[in-house]
């Protein structure tokens, strides 16, 4: 029974919405895209640092889905996070655009460490200090969403009908590789993104889920746009003023490229999984990295198996996440820290985060999966750990299920119990209880399951 997992109780302010379409109608796919790049010496990029390169644009690409009277829309952005009011903006604006309540719209940041990571709330925060610091500019953030939404807009214009949908997966070689690692001894390695020490990186790969997985959408034989998921922190190297979509927008560019298709790439569960084994933080390894991801997309591509496209179904699960035990002490310091005009910028920046987190904190987050004939397709918030794909790919087991994580970022790190008792880097940049575990399993598997809380099953609009 899925390791013995007992289902507890759940924190869920809501129940879920299950939204079916109508079955004999037939479904049309939008694509669009949206330059997202901030301009040079503007909005920062993680956290505080002014962008004075742009090596390769920054894109929002997305689908808008419709069959019959609903419509529903994904996206992926080359942020590294979107948190708290900041992710509603982006979600309420392509809502508007696409003529759907918010609850039918799912935003996911790629996660690369080369871009914005955002919170209104926190530069509010900042702004009562003092001594405010220039983290969040909200008039680029009014006028990218702007876009963005324009973007959307505008593809409503040219629907295309489709008629299959496909599934492929593919193990990709020498890429993801655990960031904790645990040798016979019990002490605790972290391995993070780029790592020069050779011994770290001749440490085993570690407990990862190495399978990309990309999905279909056809009309014919004919592939109209491609959606891959892996599970990596998705970058090569970090903490300079570049912005770059890194890995993942190189080998998605060249996929794209080389089919005239559109792709769209989605990080999955990989808050303790990053490329540190395979990479020294060089060009060379960079280019290597982006070279067997791509050649991943390239084997599950040539695996997909086509079928009938069937009718399409939306639930949407709002989960309220607990808070640490000791939520008021932290607070305390974080308040103190927040005030100190001569504390570490990126420190202060990082306690108005947490601040920002808390004040939400009875506001759920939302989960949302979609059911597109036999795929299932699962958009969680947060940074989570691995362990979360990996269980919701036991569900149901035999069915094609992508992950999409790196949602609402509010809560950071969405780690385990296990991981907690370890200790290390994770646990202690995460926002939420060791509890949480539990919390989200539970949701996770009412997601999928399409149980529903309540007597009626109509849609929450």
């Amino acid at each position: 029974m899925m390791r013995h997992f007992a289902m507890g109780w759940l924190l869920v302010l809501a129940a879920a919405a299950w939204l079916p379409a109508q079955h004999a109608a037939p479904v049309r796919v939008a694509t669009f895209q949206c330059d997202v790049t901030p301009p040079l010496g503007g909005h920062p990029i993680i956290w505080l640092k002014p962008l004075s390169t742009v090596e390769d644009p920054l894109w929002a690409k997305g689908i808008v889905l419709e069959q019959g009277d609903q419509r529903y829309v994904i996206c992926a952005v080359d942020w590294c996070g979107l948190g708290n009011s900041s992710h509603r903006l982006f979600r309420e604006k392509i809502a508007a655009a696409a003529g759907v309540d918010v609850s039918r719209v799912a935003v996911q940041t790629v996660h690369q460490h080369t871009a914005p990571y955002t919170d209104g709330d926190a530069q509010r925060l900042l702004d009562q200090t003092a001594a405010p610091l220039r983290y969040v500019d909200f008039k680029f953030l009014d006028e990218v969403t702007d876009r963005l939404a324009a973007a959307v807009k505008e593809s409503l214009a040219h629907f295309q009908t489709v008629d299959a949908v496909g599934h492929g997966e593919a193990k990709v070689e020498r890429v993801a590789s655990s960031r904790r690692i645990v040798t016979p001894d019990g002490k605790l390695h972290g391995r993070m993104s780029a790592t020069k020490d050779a011994a770290l990186r001749a440490l085993p790969e570690g407990f990862i889920d190495p399978v990309l997985r990309t999905v279909t959408l056809a009309r014919g034989d004919k592939p109209v746009v491609r959606l891959h998921y892996y599970a990596t922190h998705p970058q090569s190297f970090y903490q300079d003023a570049r912005a770059s979509a890194d890995v993942p927008g190189i080998a998605r560019q060249r996929m794209e490229q080389k089919e005239g298709v559109f792709q769209i790439y989605f990080t999955g569960c990989s808050g303790d999984v990053a490329m540190g084994k395979y990479n020294d933080g060089t060009p060379k390894a960079r280019e290597e990295l982006a070279g067997r991801l791509y050649a991943g997309m390239e084997a599950a591509v040539a695996a997909t198996r086509y079928a009938p496209i069937g009718r399409l179904q939306w639930r949407a699960l709002p989960v309220v996440l607990p808070l640490p035990a000791d939520v008021e002490a932290r607070a305390a310091k974080d308040r103190a820290l927040l005030a100190d005009a001569k504390a570490d910028p990126i420190a202060r920046t990082l306690a108005a985060c947490r601040l920002a987190f808390v004040a939400r904190a009875k506001e759920p987050l939302e989960m949302s999966g979609l059911r597109i004939g036999a795929v299932h397709l699962l958009h969680l918030p947060g940074e989570c750990m691995v362990e979360f794909q990996r269980f919701a790919q036991e569900i149901k087991p035999g069915e094609f299920l992508a992950v999409a994580a790196y949602g609402d970022l509010g809560p950071g790190y969405i780690c385990t119990e296990q991981a907690f008792r370890e200790g290390g880097y994770e646990p202690s940049a995460s926002r939420v209880a060791p509890d949480t575990e539990r919390v989200l399993k539970d949701a996770i598997v009412r997601l999928i399951e399409g149980i529903c809380c309540c007597s009626d099953r109509n849609d929450r609009n």
